[in-house]
């Protein structure tokens, strides 16, 4: 919207196409169903292979449903309109799932660590080799499917959620493969502390993936600017305007899968207000054109204005 609308009322805020909003939602109903199927399985491995990699990637699991059932309350209410008390919505909920998921997951690491460090201290065989082998397998095809539609997912909506969802089922991917390395290795060629140095080295990916997620969630806590390439975009797209003379303040931030573009557009003074007006609707329009969840608002100045303002390009 131009300055000029900007107080005629309550705004509904930026507008999630349905089909985005209905991507989210499925995407969030998918990664809880994998990750409850994937814990009944690998909860009946586990008790028979008495595999301390078993329990790391048992853990992990655990830990996905807890976060999806996070994210699936977070993106249902990031998704609520905005309101007289949230005019800009409530996208930033998506960031404090976020938050609460990498606590969770720094916790279960720690667990996971000291449970390995006295199994390697104290190796015990693997059982059942093969009932863990064929659950990883299936683990790693299933896993596998849903990273792929959240990636489609992603690509769509840009929500931070499903975003964070999927880094942790990409990770799964690589420690499911560990894990089976290390069923191998210990019920087929009886190396048994194999089974708790990998399970230690998924733990210490657990971590980094905790604070990926942690730092991801921060930045758009404490409004972030978006990434350089795309705030040349935008520049990009309001100077190719003939009439526009400047641009100057760009301001941006995320909130959910939404952004929030706002900036002082520099024109002829001799410019009529109506004239002023449309202007700032062209551009407005066209920076929507490329992003459009985005909430625009734009500030009409005449040309070489010096507000005397402290910017950062």
């Amino acid at each position: 919207m131009s300055s000029s609308d900007a107080t005629a009322g309550l705004s509904n805020g930026p507008k999630l196409p349905p089909e985005a909003a209905r991507l989210m939602r499925l995407a969030t109903y998918a990664s809880m169903a994998t990750a409850v199927i994937l814990i009944l399985a690998k909860a009946v491995a586990y008790l028979l292979t008495d595999s301390v990699s078993m329990l790391s990637t048992l853990l992990d699991s655990l830990l996905d449903a807890a976060a999806s059932l996070v994210n699936l309350l977070a993106v249902r209410h990031a998704l609520t309109p905005a309101d007289r008390e949230h005019r800009f919505g409530h996208g930033k909920a998506e960031a404090l799932s976020g938050l609460g998921q990498s606590a969770f997951i720094a916790g279960s690491a720690l667990f996971l660590f000291f449970e390995s460090a006295g199994r390697l201290v104290t190796p015990q065989p693997v059982v059942h080799g093969a009932v863990g082998i064929g659950v990883m397998l299936f683990s790693m095809a299933m896993t596998f499917v849903l990273v792929l539609f959240q990636r489609s997912v992603i690509r769509r909506t840009g929500s931070i959620a499903v975003s964070a969802d999927s880094l942790h089922y990409v990770g799964d991917i690589a420690a499911n493969l560990a894990v089976l390395a290390a069923l191998v290795l210990s019920s087929q060629f009886g190396w048994e502390r194999s089974d708790p140095i990998f399970a230690i080295g998924v733990a210490f990916y657990i971590i980094l993936t905790a604070w990926q997620i942690a730092r991801g969630s921060f930045d758009m806590l404490m409004d972030r600017e978006m990434p350089d390439e795309e705030r040349q975009q935008i520049r990009a797209i309001v100077m190719a305007n003939p009439r526009v003379r400047n641009m100057h303040d760009l301001r941006t931030r995320r909130s959910g899968p939404h952004r929030f573009i706002q900036f002082h557009l520099e024109m002829d003074p001799a410019m009529r207000l109506t004239e002023a007006h449309e202007l700032s609707d062209e551009v407005e329009a066209a920076v929507l054109k490329a992003f459009p969840t985005a909430e625009v608002i734009i500030h009409e100045d005449p040309e070489g204005v010096n507000e005397g303002r402290k910017t950062f390009g």
